[in-house]
């Protein structure tokens, strides 16, 4: 880990759909002396540098392969903070946390993925010994959506249940249109189907679970009312429960329309199969086949919507001051797109590691080190538009 002074940041893969903003994001901090932005695409990296030259920071384009572990190393030994967007990190997350530690580089990443998050946890001890701070998960979900987390469950005075919630095609503050970040074969929809395909790790029963993808859950959220979600595999029930000391159930949830789901079902059904792969049915999101549309819409009629549910939330359940509670705490702005509402969350996380807020060593959830006050004071100025303070970003909700 390096003295303070000394700032030299890796974006790696920041030229990409979500480097990018995390890389304008701690371009304008005007505290690091260096900005290298190391991406497979040296072109891309180039055209990022260019259009953000002649602000606070210098920067430097720079050619990576993240699955080159001996260049990994040789590029971190010159750095202080590695800010990870590779992926999918089922493939990637693990490797380049290593040559982090290795080299005594401290970390910070978007990893979405349960598997490789449980990996990045045994390497906890392996960080202590070498000094190395390292937040995981620190991007919209997980990342904000742990921070909602945090923020209700410290209302409560202990925690039976506690569920994370993102919208897939509800309305929310933070859509853009525009934005095609999620669109096509990407790591990120590929990331998407691995987590809807197979058995994904929840918290149940105070214990850990493996259970299908997709189940149906119904919430009721404080003050709105009843609805119904649909389970999806994520790194929140694997580090919540730690962190949170959660004793019954934790899940991610995802806030779907009906049909939706039901295409998502006849996806995993197929993937499951081994009709299709994991790619094809990445691939299958953006050009959906007739015959599957068609089951989707059969089985569609037996499904419950989202009903009264906000969009981007955490619902936690339990005691407080002797009586049941349930606390609710939802996003309603936030920097629009999923590029930017990924990216510069990352930004904000790798911040409170670059100024020293952050000083323990080892692998954490954001959770369990990030402050949440500053973390949502400071997601609101990047909000659009931009909001002043957290009470602009955050709305607590209680029964």
């Amino acid at each position: 880990m390096s003295e303070l002074s000394k700032r030299t940041v890796i974006a790696l893969g920041g030229a990409g759909a979500m480097g990018a903003p995390a890389v304008e994001a701690l371009a304008a901090r005007g505290d690091i002396a260096k900005l290298v932005i190391a991406d497979r695409d040296l072109q891309a990296a180039t055209r990022l540098t260019d259009r953000l030259a002649g602000g606070a920071t210098p920067l430097v384009p720079c050619a990576a392969d993240a699955t080159d572990p001996v260049r990994l190393r040789a590029l971190f030994r010159e750095a202080d903070l590695v800010v990870n967007t590779t992926g999918p990190f089922f493939r990637l997350g693990v490797p380049v946390l290593q040559a982090a530690i290795d080299t005594g580089t401290d970390y910070v990443d978007i990893c979405d993925d349960w598997e490789p998050t449980l990996d990045m946890f045994a390497l906890d001890a392996r960080a202590r010994d070498a000094g190395v701070i390292a937040v995981i998960g620190a991007g919209a979900s997980p990342g904000t959506s742990n921070m909602l987390a945090a923020l209700a469950a410290r209302e409560l005075d202990t925690v039976d249940d506690l569920h994370t919630a993102w919208p897939v095609d509800v309305p929310f503050a933070g859509d853009d249109p525009a934005d095609d970040s999620a669109v096509g074969l990407s790591a990120a929809t590929v990331h998407w189907m691995q987590q809807l395909s197979g058995t994904i790790r929840t918290w149940s029963a105070g214990g850990p679970a493996e259970r299908p993808p997709l189940e149906a859950i119904t919430l009721h959220y404080p003050g709105r009312g009843r609805g119904t979600a649909y389970t999806v595999g994520h790194p929140e029930p694997v580090t919540l429960p730690k962190t949170l000391s959660i004793a019954r159930d934790s899940t991610c949830v995802m806030v779907v329309r009906p049909l939706t789901a039901a295409y998502l079902m006849t996806l995993r059904d197929d993937v499951d199969s081994g009709r299709l792969t994991l790619e094809q049915a990445a691939a299958e999101l953006d050009d959906p086949a007739v015959r599957r549309l068609t089951r989707s819409a059969v089985h569609r009629l037996s499904l419950r919507g989202p009903g009264a549910l906000p969009a981007f939330f955490a619902l936690a359940a339990g005691i407080r001051d002797g009586r049941p509670a349930a606390i609710g705490a939802r996003l309603i702005a936030s920097p629009r797109g999923m590029a930017k509402a990924t990216g510069i969350p990352l930004a904000l996380a790798a911040g409170q590691i670059l100024d020293g807020s952050v000083r323990a060593p080892g692998v954490h959830a954001p959770d369990a080190v990030l402050d949440p006050d500053r973390y949502f004071d400071e997601l609101a100025a990047h909000s659009d538009p931009p909001r002043s303070g957290r009470g602009q970003v955050v709305k607590m909700d209680r029964a």
